[in-house]
């Protein structure tokens, strides 16, 4: 039976090797690791599948803003299945865990780059992400989007990019 759990930091070198596996150490070059480079993952929407004690899957989400007026949303990704073990859904079944979280939490807006008949089956659509722009070179039909509120991409357009930070300050002396 597989166990679908949030990610600890006790999980991340399983994962690691997962992501090496089904994607290869090209993944880092990839436009949406740039969004990702200094960024923690959301750990209460980033979740294991495991089986038997051996990591199954796993499924990440990442704080992002859109555009000029800093819309929040979140870019899903990397969402990887151990190949021995793919076609058992357990990738459908870790987002629609997670995207019911994130919904639960308030969140609108989602975004990832991937093949949209995969995702559509879950709402994502490249028309709903068409006015959405990666800070890199991305096939614009794999920018896919989903509100998890109706309207919540009306009048957001923009690149996407990592959200704003306030500077580290130290204490005044």
């Amino acid at each position: 039976m597989i166990e679908y759990v949030c990610e600890k930091p006790s999980d991340l070198t399983a994962i690691e090797d997962m992501l090496d596996k089904a994607f290869g150490p090209g993944r880092f070059a990839k436009t949406a690791y740039r969004l990702r480079e200094g960024v923690a993952p959301l750990g209460n929407l980033s979740f294991v599948a495991w089986e038997d004690g051996v990591l199954r899957g796993s499924l990440r989400f990442w704080p992002i803003e859109i555009g000029d007026d800093n819309v929040p949303a979140l870019l899903l990704g990397p969402l990887a299945v151990d190949p021995e073990h793919r076609g058992r859904g357990i990738a459908i079944r870790m987002m629609q865990i997670a995207l019911a979280r994130a919904a639960d939490d308030g969140h609108r807006i989602v975004v990832l780059v991937g093949d949209e008949p995969y995702y559509a089956r879950l709402g994502f659509s490249a028309a709903m992400g068409r006015g959405l722009r990666m800070p890199g070179p991305v096939d614009q039909a794999r920018l896919l989007a989903l509100e998890l509120v109706p309207g919540a991409l009306r009048d957001v357009v923009g690149l996407i990019h990592q959200p704003l930070r306030a500077p580290e300050c130290s204490a005044a002396e």
